[in-house]
């Protein structure tokens, strides 16, 4: 794996506030109140005490990204150290583990002479514009992944959640699943992705971000309207056991909500949907049952060492660990961590 960073902006953009429905700029509390003192008294918080716990989340995330990376590599180690795995057999990507339809329509996509309209007939109709659905993984493995997830759930390992939308998730690399994702992302999914979104790096995706996002009434219920911090997203339906949570799509994130008619889409089992990570997208809330989805963010640095799709400006690269946010030296400027903090 090559040398991989973040852009400056993952430390003052993007930071969710539920309660306002709000992906807020957080460069400081002074900043912050006089850019959203509007959204603060329309959702009524105008007293001290009010705002002040908004501003504690905001700093709080902060903390949390700031800490990202050695908080990372410390829960790593740990996990390596103390975890004991209840199905070893599944944390390295076997073919028996996807469904002969997704083996079919990546056997296609490998061919030279593979065109779209013929990826087309392996796809399933979502009715949701540049929206594609396929099988992906068998009954048995999505069992056994939700049966080794409640299980590390239950270990006394520690825990990083995956973002700060979802607080019940789970990273796919912290527990140990790596290198299945990677083999997933370049063995497969690139000979898919470079066919339906070539404009958008599908066929140089040098990154990811893989994570569990989980939702049950009294935890998390619902995913509010947003977009990736990806050129392609890969989410897969790993449950069946669970009423509502409906997804639903608009248009790119350039298009003004007002403008916008969003469609719905009812995820299936085993089943994962391929979109633009700037596709905007929520989940209505489930009312009974456990949903569980594994989120791919996949990325093209030859794509985002040329724009950061979270501050939309040249990125301005900080050093990180793994992945980071998937920009390379590429993108020239380079600043040190510390001097952001």
């Amino acid at each position: 794996m090559g040398e991989f960073y973040v852009c400056s902006c993952f430390y003052t953009h993007n930071f969710y506030i539920k309660e306002l429905g709000l992906h807020a700029i957080y460069i400081s509390k002074e900043q912050f109140l006089i850019q959203y003192s509007k959204v603060l008294k329309q959702h009524g918080y105008s007293t001290d005490e009010r705002i002040q716990s908004i501003l504690s989340q905001l700093e709080n995330e902060l903390q949390r990204r700031e800490n990202l990376g050695p908080a990372f590599l410390h829960r790593k180690s740990i996990i390596r150290e103390k975890y004991k795995m209840l199905h070893p057999e599944i944390f390295q990507l076997k073919t028996e583990f996807l469904q002969p339809e997704f083996l079919n329509l990546v056997n296609y996509c490998k061919q030279s002479d593979a065109t779209v309209g013929g990826v087309m007939q392996y796809l399933e109709e979502t009715q949701v514009k540049n929206v594609y659905a396929f099988p992906v993984f068998t009954d048995s493995f999505c069992r056994k992944l939700i049966e080794e997830l409640a299980h590390f759930e239950e270990s006394d390992c520690p825990k990083g959640r995956s973002n700060t939308m979802n607080h019940y998730g789970l990273s796919m690399d912290e527990v140990g699943f790596n290198d299945f994702i990677t083999t997933l992302r370049v063995e497969y999914m690139q000979h898919i992705t470079r066919l339906l979104f070539p404009e958008w790096g599908g066929g140089n995706l040098d990154s990811h971000k893989a994570f569990i996002v989980k939702y049950k009434v009294g935890e998390d219920i619902d995913l509010g309207y947003h977009y990736d911090n990806a050129e392609v997203t890969l989410n897969v339906s790993l449950t069946d056991n669970y009423q509502g949570g409906s997804l639903y799509f608009g248009d790119m994130r350039t298009v003004p909500l007002p403008d916008t008619e969003c469609s719905e889409y009812n995820h299936v089992y085993g089943v994962g949907i391929l979109h633009r990570g700037q596709h905007m997208h929520g989940a209505l809330p489930i009312y009974s049952g456990v949903r569980y989805n594994l989120i791919t963010w996949m990325r093209s640095s030859k794509i985002r060492n040329q724009l950061c799709p979270m501050c939309n400006n040249k990125p301005d690269l900080v050093k990180t660990v793994g992945y980071g946010d998937g920009f390379t030296a590429d993108a020239q400027q380079i600043t040190d961590v510390c001097s952001l903090t």
